[in-house]
C-alpha cells in the first residue's frame, strides 16, 4: 500500500517536544490495540516503509514496532483528526499481538482482569458464542444449537434466511433489522462450530473491496 501521499507529515501539529499521540487500531475489527508518540521522523519512516515507527521518550530514539518480537504492523490507512494533533492508524497486527506482555491489546485491564480489547459487535457476540462452545451451559439457546451440530444450525438458518426475504418483500426496515440480526448470529454459530475464525470472513471481504 502506498502512504507517502496519504497525510501531510508538516501538516500536523506536534506539541512542543515535537510529538504527537498514535493510536493504533485493527484495520479488520476495530480494536484498539496500542497508543504510541511519532515525531515528524518516524511518522515519515511510517509513510515510507508501511510499517509502523514511534519515538520512545524513554529512550529518545526512533523504534520499529515489532523488530524484535516479530509482530510488526502493516499500516492499512492512516488518518489525523480535525485539530490536526493525533493520528489514528489502521494495522494488520502480525502475530495478533500488539502489547510487550503478549497480550493482543495494550489496553487489556479492567479492574486488575485481563479481558479482550473491544471490538465491532459481530465480534463481540462471536466472542460470546466461542465462549458457549468451550464452556457449555446447558440452559444456553447458544449451547443448545451447538449441541445438535449443523443438522440444527443450518436449519436456524435457512429458516432465518427466508425470514429476511420476507421482511424485504414487505419493505418493513426495522422488520429487516431484526431479521438480519437473526441471521447474523446463527451464521456466527455456525462459523463457531466448524471452528472458523470470524475474522477469516473479514479478511475474505477486505479481499474483494480492494
Amino acid at each position: 500500500m502506498e502512504l507517502h501521499q496519504s497525510i501531510p507529515v508538516e501538516a500536523i501539529r506536534y506539541d512542543d517536544r515535537g510529538l504527537v499521540p498514535a493510536i493504533v487500531q485493527d484495520y479488520l475489527d476495530g480494536s484498539v490495540l496500542m497508543m504510541a508518540w511519532m515525531n515528524r521522523e518516524s511518522l515519515q519512516k511510517t509513510l515510507e516503509t508501511g510499517e509502523t515507527w514511534f519515538w520512545s521518550r524513554s529512550r529518545q530514539a526512533l523504534w520499529h514496532k515489532g523488530e524484535t518480537s516479530g509482530h510488526v504492523q502493516r499500516v492499512q490507512s492512516l488518518r489525523y483528526d480535525c485539530d490536526s494533533d493525533c493520528l489514528l492508524i489502521t494495522v494488520e497486527q502480525l502475530g495478533d499481538i500488539a502489547c510487550h506482555t503478549g497480550e493482543r491489546s495494550c489496553f487489556h485491564r479492567v479492574d486488575g482482569t485481563v479481558v479482550a480489547p473491544l471490538a465491532d459487535t459481530l465480534s463481540q457476540v462471536y466472542t460470546v458464542i466461542c465462549q458457549r462452545r468451550d464452556q457449555p451451559n446447558p440452559d444456553s439457546y447458544t449451547c443448545k444449537l451447538l449441541a445438535g451440530g449443523d443438522n440444527k444450525i443450518l436449519k436456524k438458518i435457512g429458516e432465518e434466511a427466508a425470514e429476511v426475504v420476507m421482511a424485504c418483500k414487505d419493505d418493513d426496515p426495522a422488520a429487516i433489522a431484526g431479521e438480519v440480526a437473526d441471521l447474523f448470529y446463527h451464521t456466527l454459530v455456525a462459523l463457531a462450530h466448524h471452528q472458523v475464525d470470524l475474522k477469516a470472513v473479514y479478511r475474505k471481504l477486505q479481499e474483494r473491496r480492494r
